[in-house]
């Protein structure tokens, strides 16, 4: 079986990065709770949002994101039974790449370069199972499209839907 997994609000917390970097840059208090169903950048005033936006343009945005909870050690044991393939839409932010690959050798180095698809758009993905966050993903894809939960596909109910690590561990382990 061939599983691809996508990296952003999978497996790196870039959610709540954005929402710790807009804190912080203007002493706010925005909790993720407030904006469930929506992008961060929609929950903060018009002023703000380009700032947001532009977050993932930043050199180290992506090569500081906290990794998901319990995906390290489900990924690892998913890899020993299965083809894991990490595919991210890295292209859509250039600079990302480099970070995005020291990244996963730093927390999941188990997954070997050949195994990582940082690429443009994932219609060209062909597997069993892509886990990922966003629709526009998983509606193209072939096969078992499961939606991981993220704060912001909170009212997204058209995929199958693990809210977690462990849920996704109960589906393919």
């Amino acid at each position: 079986m061939i599983i691809f997994v996508d990296m952003d609000e999978v497996m790196a917390d870039a959610y709540m990065a954005h929402i710790e970097i807009y804190n912080q840059e203007f002493n706010a208090q925005l909790c993720v709770e407030e904006c469930f169903g929506r992008e961060v950048w929609q929950c903060v005033p018009k002023e703000h949002q380009k700032n947001i936006k532009d977050h993932t343009r930043r050199i180290g945005f992506f090569r500081d994101l906290r990794v998901i909870p319990d995906s390290q050690e489900v990924l690892l044991e998913l890899s020993k039974k299965y083809k894991v393939y990490i595919a991210s839409a890295a292209m859509e932010f250039p600079d990302s790449l480099k970070e995005k690959s020291d990244w996963l050798d730093l927390h999941f180095p188990f997954i070997p370069w050949q195994n990582r698809i940082l690429c443009g758009d994932k219609h060209i993905l062909k597997g069993d199972v892509l886990i990922d966050d966003r629709s526009k993903n998983l509606e193209p894809f072939n096969g078992r499209s499961i939606m991981f939960s993220s704060p912001h596909n909170a009212n997204e109910n058209s995929f199958e839907r693990a809210h977690n690590w462990q849920e996704i561990a109960d589906k393919l382990l």
